[in-house]
């Protein structure tokens, strides 16, 4: 933040490497040890089976959706959920029990660990509210409306915040420390199935049917998949029948359609034998349109097709949360290594169809400097100036050795990408 001073960077090229140099620290640093220490804390996902949309929600059950990034106050959400006194108070009031859902990042951690079913994404969070289902909506922070006070305030939702600095005004605020973890989430289910009696029946209406969906593929998971080795992917990207893989990450943004890039990139991308990974909102709305189970691999082309089945796997794999991005990171090191070659010459890209917030910056700066071709569908902030734009699409190559592309239409984005993984493909004689 210094370097944005008054009197301190004059030099654009210099800020922007430094920029460059930031982001790497997130994502090989601060964004790779969240990554593996919720592993160590919460256990390291492995591939299983749920369900996404908003017919998640059940009619008879006290739904409370977990929204926000923090994987301690979910985490423990679910387990006081189990909670013999929760139970008995949820049947006390006439319902079934409680039903957890997740939304965002916090909820794609308890999809990875635990199959905590998904109602959407970043667009859908005040969806949710609107089906007059929800009893509450626990909140963390970031990815988060401010407005889910005002829109709740139509219905009888509780919208509740834990953190000390993501308060919303409007909401009901628990102090959520690691101390007090397992009462205050009590407290807080205690209040959410107290509130199901206050429903409004003629305005509950839960759309639609849940879509199955796999998770969990962390790189350990994915390396167990191919027998213990990298090798199978190694040697199906060598052969031809996985032309490339591509890393399609990011959030919805209100300026595109909700989904239309993730889902039109993904199916794209799949139909020419390139294998896709993602986190974060792009794999919840790739799961929400079927994308994300083994019977998707009827939209792939022939040589990714084989894989799939032989495996039975989806031609698009869910890798987390979107600071599980980190986990891209380490699979493209893990098959650099593996073919002695460093990350930039690998048949690999990025993309961040609908990409709209602070961190995704970041998170696009770390895979273009450590060498990955980034595609975004969104222009960021910096046609004011022709360096700077010119130097982030072109220059920056001669020193990391890659770039971003900046392509709005999923379709003509697929291309771009496509031309790239070629290109690379033919520099290392495939």
């Amino acid at each position: 933040m210094h370097r944005v001073h008054m009197g301190v960077g004059a030099s654009y090229v210099n800020i922007l490497l430094h920029g460059l140099r930031t982001a790497l620290g997130d994502g090989w640093g601060g964004s790779m040890m969240g990554t593996e220490i919720s592993d160590v804390l919460f256990g390291t996902p492995k591939i299983n089976q749920s369900k996404v949309n908003l017919g998640v929600l059940k009619e008879d059950y006290v739904n409370v959706s977990l929204h926000g990034h923090n994987p301690v106050l979910s985490d423990m959400v679910v387990r006081v959920s189990e909670d013999p006194d929760i139970q008995a108070l949820a049947e006390e009031v006439g319902a079934k029990g409680v039903n957890l859902i997740g939304l965002c990042c916090t909820g794609n951690e308890l999809l990875m660990r635990k199959g905590v079913p998904m109602a959407g994404n970043h667009l859908n969070q005040e969806l949710v509210i609107t089906t007059g289902a929800l009893e509450a909506m626990i909140i963390d922070y970031q990815c988060i409306f401010p407005s889910l006070p005002r829109t709740a305030s139509c219905y009888h939702t509780k919208i509740v915040s834990t953190s000390e600095k993501s308060k919303i005004v409007g909401s009901y605020y628990y102090d959520f420390k690691p101390e007090n973890a397992y009462n205050t989430a009590k407290a807080i289910l205690k209040m959410a199935v107290n509130n199901f009696p206050n429903r409004i029946p003629e305005k509950v209406i839960i759309p639609g049917k849940p879509v199955d969906m796999m998770a969990g593929f962390s790189v350990e998971a994915i390396q167990e998949a191919l027998g213990g080795t990298f090798q199978p992917l190694i040697d199906a990207i060598a052969a031809g029948r996985i032309r490339g893989v591509v890393g399609i990450v990011g959030c919805n943004n209100p300026k595109v359609k909700h989904d239309y890039g993730h889902v039109t990139l993904a199916k794209e991308l799949i139909k020419h034998d390139i294998l896709c990974v993602e986190t974060g909102c792009a794999a919840i709305a790739s799961g929400k349109a079927g994308l994300l189970m083994p019977d998707a691999a009827f939209l792939a082309g022939p040589g990714l097709r084989e894989i799939c089945k032989a495996l039975d796997i989806p031609p698009v794999l869910h890798m987390g949360s979107c600071v599980d991005c980190s986990r891209i990171l380490v699979l493209l090191a893990e098959l650099a290594r593996a073919l002695g070659v460093g990350i930039h010459q690998l048949p690999v890209a990025g993309a961040a169809p609908e990409w709209y917030s602070q961190k995704a910056v970041s998170i696009g700066s770390y895979f273009v400097a450590s060498g990955v071709y980034t595609v975004l569908g969104v222009m960021p902030n910096i046609t004011g100036s022709q360096n700077v734009t010119e130097l982030l699409t072109g220059g920056v190559i001669g020193v990391v050795h890659a770039n971003f592309a900046v392509e709005p239409d999923p379709e003509v984005a697929a291309k771009l990408i496509i031309s790239h993984i070629d290109g690379k493909r033919k520099e290392l004689g495939l």
